[in-house]
């Protein structure tokens, strides 16, 4: 099995390792962090994240050996300091999922979507804000269980190129087990023996039927042809509501018409979008 050390490694400042670590993330500096995160990637920051922008950079800090927030905030908006500017967005847009996570979506999928698929044209489906990998992992095996030896793809993509990186790998640890359906797991997972064991590795051949790319959903995507369905789950939750429409907007066209769009059950599209009908929870469907 493939193992989970190939972290971005970014050139370390001149000057070392602190010897010791205390620095506090003032107020000034941790709204230079929002407004940052904000212009790069459209996510709101509240208040109530200064403890996470502090407890997720603080190693950066470390690995730097700046003895500021606001020393490393000029290192990586210097133009010597791009390549940590990703770091620092990956490690601040990086956000927790599952494998069939809401499973009503999953259960749609199974029970209206994939039954009334044109025979032979397969699906095509796109993971936005994909994360570490679980759910287009979860599409594609039952994507793959469905519809036998028809052609199916499923893209994803994040804004973070080290999360990316890890869903690439398709390598989880075992407690994650619990999440997929018996039958999945035998046909679609490797458990980890010897040096892996307490892994969980998704299947070689599902696997490479994923592709993974880097996309800010802020910006215009790529040319990626037209979608069956466009999975876009527990992200809006971050943007304000004209950052929730310009994002929206650039991927509805890319939605076949007649095809649908699924956000989280904690999000709407109320006030967002018009021309899209909610069909099922935190499902909608573009007009044929």
């Amino acid at each position: 099995m493939h193992n989970m050390s190939g972290n971005i490694n970014a050139t370390a400042r001149p000057g070392g390792y602190c010897s010791a670590f205390n620095a506090v993330l003032q107020d000034h500096e941790f709204a230079q962090f929002r407004e940052m995160i904000y212009r790069i990637a459209g996510i709101s920051m509240s208040p109530a994240k200064k403890q996470l922008v502090s407890s997720r950079l603080a190693k950066r800090l470390r690995h730097h050996g700046f003895a500021s927030y606001g020393d490393y905030f000029r290192y990586i908006t210097s133009v010597h300091g791009k390549a940590e500017l990703q770091v620092a967005v990956d490690s601040l847009t990086t956000n927790e999922t599952h494998f069939f996570r809401e499973p009503k979506h999953f259960e749609f999928l199974r029970n209206q979507i994939i039954p009334a698929r044109k025979q032979g044209r397969g699906l095509r489906v796109w993971s936005a804000a994909c994360s570490s990998g679980e759910e287009p992992y979860s599409i594609a095996m039952m994507l793959d269980e469905l519809t036998g030896n028809e052609a199916w793809e499923v893209v994803a993509s994040d804004i973070s190129t080290q999360i990316l990186d890890k869903a690439r790998k398709g390598l989880y640890p075992a407690e994650r087990v619990p999440e997929i359906p018996k039958h999945y797991l035998s046909r679609y997972c490797l458990k980890g023996v010897g040096g892996h064991h307490g892994t969980m590795l998704i299947e070689p051949s599902l696997r490479e039927r994923v592709r993974f790319f880097q996309h800010n959903l802020t910006e215009t995507p790529a040319k990626l042809g037209e979608f069956d369905v466009i999975f876009l789950r527990n992200v809006m939750i971050y943007f304000d509501q004209e950052t929730k429409r310009q994002v929206v907007s650039k991927l509805l066209p890319l939605l076949r018409p007649g095809g649908y769009f699924i956000i989280g059950h904690s999000e709407s599209l109320n006030g967002v979008v018009e021309n899209v009908k909610l069909v099922a929870p935190a499902v909608y469907r573009k007009p044929l």
